[in-house]
C-alpha cells in the first residue's frame, strides 16, 4: 500500500479531532530564566490572533519545568526557547528531551540567545527539527511575530497531516536526512529522492536555485540567474548549468513558471513544486509523473514543502553558523575553534614531531583602540592578517584566536623567531597614508609535547606571558618548568580567593617613628597571610597575583576600612594625633572610583583625613604624569597626606618629584641595609635623597632599620622619621595599645 493511501485511511479516523484542533487558540510555550523577556514577549503578542487563532501563553523559567509542562499539556504550538538558562547548554538538552524521550514532534521549536555570538550545536539544529535560531535583539515585534506565525503555520499543517503517524514521521523523518546532508546540492539531490519515495515515482527529476545575493534582501530589478544544482535519472548530467542551457523545452518551461508565480504546478506528466526562501534563494523541483495526483497527494507535497522550505532556511543557517564557528570575519582567516581542530587533527595523525605553535600577541593593542579608534584597531588587525597570509599562507596555518592575538601552526623551521621577528620590520600599510610600526609579543610550543589543541595554544599563550615579563617587543618558548610555575601560581591565586573569603587574611601594623626621639608617630598598614598550615605567605608572592586576577581592588578597599577602624580605636582611646600609612598599589589608583573609596573609608571611620596617609611607588608616579598629577589633587583636596614608598630604587627621572604634591618620602631598605656596610657609597645615596626631599619641603622616613648603628647615621645625615626592626616588628591591632603605653 502506498503513503497516501494510509493516509486517506488515517484521515478518516482523525477528521474530527482535526476540526477540534482547529478551533483551538495557538499555545505558545515561553522558556526562559528572565522574568522581563516572559512580559516582553506576552506583551508583543497579546491581543493578536495569528492564522485567525488567539494566542494562550504557557511559562517556564528552567528546562525541567518546560518538561513538566510538555509532558503534561496537549497541544503545544510553539516553544519559545532559550538556549543558555541554568546551565550553557540548558536549552539544547531540553530539545533533546522534546524530540527523543517525549517524542514530541508537532511543536515547533524556535531557539532564542541573549548572547550574541554563541552558536548552538550544528548536530541540535540538524536532528532535533528546530524552526529557527534568533538573538534575542534580533526579535523586534515584527520579526517574533513573523518567526510565530512560520512557526504555527507549519503546526497547523503537521497537525492537518496528523493522518497517520507514519505518513506524518516520514516527512519529518525526510526533512531531518535532508538537512543532515552536507551543502545545497547533497540537499537537492535528497529532495529528488524523498519526493519520487512519497509519490511512489522513480527518482527523475531536477532542482533549480534562483540565484540572489545571500542574506540580503533580493533586488526586483536585478537579473537572475537559475541554476540546476541536482539532478537525477536522465537528467543528471545537467548539474551546474544554467536552466536556460537546458535541451528540454518541458522542464525548462514548468521550473520557470514555477519560479516565477511561486508556486507549485501540477501538469499531466511532471510535479513542479516551489520551495519559498526567506534569504530569497529560491528553488524548484521538477519531478517525471504521469500519475494523477490526488487531493490527499497534493495536501502531502504541500507540507512536504512546508517542511523543506524550514530544511532549506536551517541548512543555510548552519552554513552561516559553521562560518561564525571557523571563520573570522573581520581578517578572513580561520577562528580559535578551527585552528584548535586543525591541531588536533595532527596530534591525532601523530604528525607533531618538529611543529610548532606560536601565538602573536599584539602589544598595547588596548591603548592603540583607545587613541586611535576601534575602525583603526580593526583595520590593524587586518593588515596584520594580511601580512602573516602573505609570509607563511603557503607553509603554515593561520588564525585569529583572540581579539588581538593570532595563531600559527607550522613546521619548526617556520614557526621560529628568526623566520617571524624579520616579518615585523617594515611598518604594516593601515591605509595609503598611514603606516604603523607595530610591536608584538611572540610565544611558542612544540606540539609533541603536548596531547590536545587546547592544550598547545593554552602553553603558547604562557610563553607570551613569562615574555612580557621582559616588556614589550620579546619572545619566549614554553617549557615544562613554566607549566610548572604556572600550576603553582594558579594554585596560589585559588588558595588567596579562598583566603580572602574564609578571613585567614588580616592586617599587622608596624609604628612609625620621630627618628631623634623615638615617640610614636603613626603606623603602617601591611596586609598579611597565613595558611591553613599556619605559615606565612609572603607579600611579595601574593600582592602582584591579587594585583593580576583584579582581586587587589576588593583586598585594597577592606584593608583600607580595617585600617582606619583601627586608627579611629586609637583615638578614642586617647591617641589623637597618631597617622595611619596605607600602600596603595597601581591597580587600585588607576580604578576610577578610587578617591570615592577613599573619601567614603574616611567618612565611615570618623577619622581626620590630615592623619590618612597614602604609599605609591614611584612607578605609580611615573605612569601617565598628567593623570597621576590630577588624581593627586583630587586626594589632597579630601585632606589626606601622600608617601612615595621604596624611593629610590626607580630612579627613572625626579621632575616628578617638583609637580606632584608629595609630603613625604620613604627611604628604601636596601640603602638602609648598605648604609654602613657598604661606607661612603651609600650614605651619598642616602644623603642625597634627604637633601633633595629637604629643599623640596618633605618628610624623610627611613624603613629597615635594624640597628642602632643605622638609626646613629641617619640621624648624622638629617632624616627625620623611621621604620624597622629596631623599634618593633609589625603587629595585630590588638597588641597597639600596649606597645604605645610602653613607648609613649
Amino acid at each position: 500500500m502506498h503513503v497516501e493511501d494510509e493516509l486517506i485511511d488515517f484521515l478518516d479516523e482523525r477528521e474530527s479531532t482535526l476540526e477540534a484542533i482547529a478551533a483551538q487558540p495557538r499555545r505558545i510555550l515561553i522558556v526562559d530564566d528572565d522574568d522581563d523577556v516572559h512580559q516582553a514577549t506576552v506583551f508583543a503578542l497579546q491581543g493578536l490572533e495569528i492564522l485567525n487563532h488567539p494566542l494562550e501563553f504557557l511559562h517556564a523559567r528552567s528546562a525541567a519545568e518546560a518538561e513538566a509542562i510538555l509532558r503534561r499539556e496537549s497541544n503545544i504550538a510553539v516553544v519559545l526557547l532559550d538556549v543558555v538558562m541554568e546551565s550553557e547548554d540548558a536549552g539544547l538538552r531540553l530539545v533533546k528531551r522534546i524530540r527523543d524521550d517525549l517524542a514530541l514532534t508537532t511543536p515547533r521549536i524556535i531557539l532564542r540567545t541573549g548572547q550574541p555570538g554563541y552558536a548552538p550545536e550544528l548536530s541540535a539544529i540538524r536532528d532535533y527539527d528546530i524552526n529557527d535560531y534568533k538573538t534575542k535583539n534580533e526579535l523586534t515585534r515584527t520579526r517574533l511575530f513573523t518567526s510565530i506565525t512560520t512557526a504555527i503555520r507549519s503546526y497547523d499543517q503537521i497537525c492537518r497531516l496528523d493522518a497517520s503517524r507514519r505518513g506524518l514521521e516520514l516527512i519529518v523523518a525526510a526533512s531531518g536526512q535532508l538537512v543532515a546532508e552536507n551543502g545545497l546540492q547533497a540537499f537537492a539531490a535528497g529532495i529528488i529522492t524523498q519526493i519520487a519515495a512519497l509519490l511512489g515515482v522513480g527518482a527523475e527529476g531536477v532542482v533549480c536555485a534562483q540565484e540572489v545575493v545571500s542574506d540580503a534582501e533580493p533586488d526586483c530589478n536585478a537579473p537572475v540567474e537559475i541554476v540546476v544544482v541536482a539532478a537525477a535519472g536522465r537528467f543528471a548530467g545537467l548539474v551546474q548549468r544554467r536552466l536556460d542551457e537546458i535541451d528540454a523545452p518541458n522542464v525548462r518551461d514548468c521550473l520557470n513558471r514555477c519560479l516565477a508565480q511561486k508556486a507549485n504546478l501540477i501538469e499531466d506528466k511532471a510535479v513542479v513544486l516551489f520551495f519559498p526562501a526567506k534569504s530569497g534563494n529560491h528553488f524548484a523541483a521538477y519531478i517525471d509523473s504521469s500519475i494523477l495526483l490526488s487531493e490527499i497527494d497534493q495536501h502531502l507535497l504541500q507540507v512536504f514543502c512546508s517542511n523543506i522550505s524550514v530544511c532549506a532556511e536551517n541548512t543555510r543557517l548552519l552554513g552561516r553558523l559553521h562560518d561564525q564557528a571557523y571563520l573570522d570575519r573581520l581578517v578572513k582567516l580561520p577562528t580559535r575553534t578551527a585552528f584548535i581542530e586543525a591541531i588536533d587533527q595532527h596530534i591525532r595523525s601523530r604528525a607533531t614531531l618538529g611543529y610548532t605553535v606560536g601565538v602573536v600577541d599584539i602589544d598595547q593593542f588596548a591603548e592603540i583602540n583607545e587613541t586611535f579608534g576601534h575602525a583603526y584597531g580593526d583595520a590593524l588587525l587586518r593588515a596584520l592578517a594580511q601580512r602573516l597570509h602573505d609570509h607563511l599562507g603557503e607553509t603554515c596555518r593561520l588564525a585569529r584566536i583572540a581579539g588581538d592575538t593570532f595563531g600559527i601552526l607550522g613546521l619548526s623551521w617556520a614557526v621560529h623567531p628568526d623566520r617571524l621577528r624579520p616579518m615585523f620590520a617594515e611598518p604594516l600599510e593601515i591605509d595609503d597614508e598611514v603606516r604603523h610600526k607595530l610591536s608584538v609579543t611572540i610565544g611558542f610550543a612544540n606540539l609533541a609535547d603536548v596531547k590536545s589543541g587546547n592544550d598547545a595554544v593554552k602553553n603558547a599563550s604562557l610563553a607570551v606571558k613569562l615574555a612580557r615579563t621582559n616588556g614589550p617587543g620579546h619572545d619566549a618558548t614554553y617549557t615544562p618548568e613554566i607549566g610548572q610555575e604556572t600550576r603553582e601560581r594558579t594554585h596560589l591565586l585559588h588558595s588567596l580567593y579562598n583566603a580572602f573569603e574564609q578571613e585567614r587574611l588580616f592586617v599587622a601594623f608596624q609604628p612609625q617613628v620621630d627618628l631623634r626621639s623615638g615617640h610614636p608617630t603613626g603606623f603602617e598598614a601591611l596586609l598579611r597571610w597565613r595558611n591553613e598550615k599556619g605559615e606565612f605567605i609572603p607579600p611579595d608572592r601574593f600582592i602582584p597575583l591579587a594585583e593580576q586576577s583584579g582581586l587587589i581592588n576588593g583586598l585594597g578597599l577592606w584593608v583600607m576600612r580595617s585600617s582606619l577602624r583601627t586608627l579611629s580605636r586609637l583615638m578614642a582611646a586617647g591617641w589623637t594625633s597618631l597617622r595611619m600609612a596605607i600602600n596603595v598599589s597601581v591597580v587600585q589608583f588607576q580604578s576610577s572610583d578610587f578617591v570615592a573609596h577613599v573619601a567614603d573609608a574616611i567618612r565611615e571611620a570618623g577619622v581626620p583625613p590630615q592623619q590618612v596617609e597614602l604609599e605609591i611607588t614611584e612607578s605609580v608616579a611615573m605612569n601617565n604624569a598628567v593623570e597621576v598629577e590630577a588624581r593627586l589633587r583630587e586626594l589632597k583636596a579630601l585632606g589626606v597626606t601622600i608617601a612615595i614608598d621604596d624611593f629610590g630604587t626607580g630612579f627613572s627621572s625626579l621632575s616628578y618629584l617638583d609637580r606632584l604634591a608629595i609630603d613625604r618620602l620613604k627611604i628604601d631598605r636596601s640603602f638602609i641595609h648598605g648604609l654602613c656596610a657598604n661606607g661612603e657609597d651609600s650614605s651619598r645615596i642616602v644623603e642625597m635623597v634627604i637633601t633633595l626631599g629637604e629643599k623640596l619641603g618633605m618628610t624623610l622616613i627611613a624603613e629597615g632599620i635594624e640597628t642602632d648603628e643605622q638609626k646613629n647615621r641617619l640621624l648624622d645625615l638629617g632624616c627625620h622619621e623611621a621604620q624597622g626592626f629596631l623599634y618593633a616588628r609589625a603587629m595585630p591591632a590588638d597588641e597597639l595599645g600596649q606597645w604605645l603605653h610602653d613607648h609613649a
